[in-house]
């Protein structure tokens, strides 16, 4: 890593010319279709990966210990993460490092698929940059600050992505951060890593992950497209290496509670808040940032956490089987610190709350026939989800907010003939993960300290 910064540090700002790594994505004309919403705003249409409208699908056939291995990788990035000293956030979103002021009253949106389309267990969306604007497909993480994607020429590598990648020169609007500006120091906590400054002046930020995966670039600032909406001087990276378990993705998303994420810096146009709906293969769902109904949603307090002031905390309560609580020590389910990701594909539980899930998941299937276990994953059974009579599973927060779960929510088909329990034991960090938020309305109002949720929210 350090050769690779000292080799950016004394480059010209893209002194290279080459080729951009292209494929063709089958979703282009539907990247751009946006939905208006409750007449409050725009939504962008999220997609569940192996949805035909994702963007530039894969194979629906896609093998399941792929989505196992990104989702240990994304564990070990938080934890990674968590291992360090904490960064504190804003005490206020109105002080923002860019966007336009239009008001607190508008709200826009984008599409939201799941991301075996791109070959990631996240979930992907468009986003626009530039003018003028193009669309890239983009990982969105609450688990992360910074916004980078890849950026021609490549100085040292990028990965083989959907579509095009970025061309600065190709932007009117485009400019390089020079190391004095004040978003260069703040890099530090938005990635944990130092800053550094080119022999030309311009700042470049490192973005580094738990599986060693990382994005080494230049800290650009350029108008970003977000719905509807059109924002100038947005802070993001423009990555010159990028390596790892991102798939065909141009790139991330950063929405957590840091200066320089995509909510931070859009607060000041559309208000202190931001919401999705996961979906499924079977239904469309959104990203939405600005105002939303309150009356729709019950809620539980975000905890204030000394581990990582960015990231998402909650409070798990309870937890239920068929109406019945869980034969465990209330006390259990607050042994662990625990977050809600948007990342993270399967449910990481203290072990005594996950052991006592298990077994009474297990009584409550009846005589479902057992499959062994798959990876992680050691609650499995005979056959498909949507063909197995499952007890219904309830996971109540603080506050009262419950996420009533359907069976999709709980079993998750690892293959054609095996089913298991979409949760797993932890002995560090618990993590409320994206198969239990799917199809629900999850709401994080940063304004209030408080997340919402609301079921049927992808319909």
């Amino acid at each position: 890593m350090e050769l690779l910064l000292l080799l950016l540090a004394g480059s010209l700002i893209f002194p290279l010319a080459a080729p951009a790594r292209e494929i063709t994505n089958a979703c282009t004309s539907q990247a751009n279709v946006f939905q208006h919403v409750n007449g409050t705003g725009m939504h962008l249409t999220l997609h569940h990966p192996q949805s035909p409208c994702s963007p530039a699908p894969l194979p629906s056939d896609l093998p399941f210990s792929a989505v196992i291995v990104h989702d240990e990788a994304r564990i070990a990035r938080l934890a990674s993460r968590l291992a360090k000293t904490p960064s504190s956030r804003p005490t206020s979103l109105r002080k923002s490092t860019g966007g336009a002021h239009l008001g607190d009253s508008q709200a826009t949106s984008v599409p939201l698929a799941p991301g075996a389309s791109v070959g990631v267990g996240n979930y992907v969306t468009q986003l626009g940059l530039g003018t003028p604007a193009t669309s890239y497909a983009m990982v969105v993480d609450t688990g992360s600050s910074l916004t980078w994607l890849q950026c021609s020429p490549c100085v040292v590598s990028c990965h083989r992505q959907a579509g095009p990648l970025y061309n600065p020169r190709a932007s009117t609007t485009y400019a390089a951060v020079p190391c004095s500006a004040p978003q260069c120091g703040e890099l530090q906590a938005a990635t944990l890593n130092p800053s550094a400054c080119s022999a030309s002046g311009v700042c470049i930020y490192q973005a580094t992950y738990g599986d060693s995966s990382f994005s080494l670039g230049y800290l650009s600032r350029d108008t970003v497209s977000f719905g509807s909406g059109r924002f100038p001087g947005f802070y993001y990276g423009c990555g010159q290496d990028n390596e790892g378990l991102f798939g065909r993705s141009a790139g991330l998303i950063g929405l957590a509670r840091n200066k320089l994420s995509l909510l931070y810096q859009l607060a000041p146009s559309l208000g202190d808040s931001f919401s999705y709906c996961l979906p499924t293969s079977a239904s469309p769902g959104y990203l939405s940032i600005g105002s939303y109904t309150p009356a729709e949603y019950s809620y539980t307090p975000m905890v204030s956490s000394s581990l990582d002031a960015s990231l998402y905390f909650v409070s798990l309560a309870s937890m239920s089987v068929a109406g019945s609580p869980l034969a465990v020590s209330p006390s259990e389910y607050g042994s662990l610190a625990t977050i809600i990701d948007s990342g993270t594909v399967i449910t990481r539980l203290p072990t005594a709350v996950y052991t006592a899930l298990s077994k009474a998941l297990g009584a409550a299937m009846g005589g479902a026939p057992r499959a062994p276990a798959y990876s992680i994953l050691d609650t499995c059974f005979k056959g498909q989800v949507s063909k197995l009579r499952v007890p219904a599973v309830d996971m109540a927060f603080a506050g009262g907010a419950t996420l009533k779960l359907a069976p999709g929510n709980v079993l998750i088909d690892v293959d054609e003939s095996t089913t298991c329990l979409a949760f797993a034991a932890t002995d560090s960090t618990a993590i409320i993960g994206n198969t239990q938020q799917q199809t629900f309305s999850v709401v994080y109002d940063v304004a209030q300290s408080r997340i919402g949720f609301a079921a049927g929210g992808c319909s």
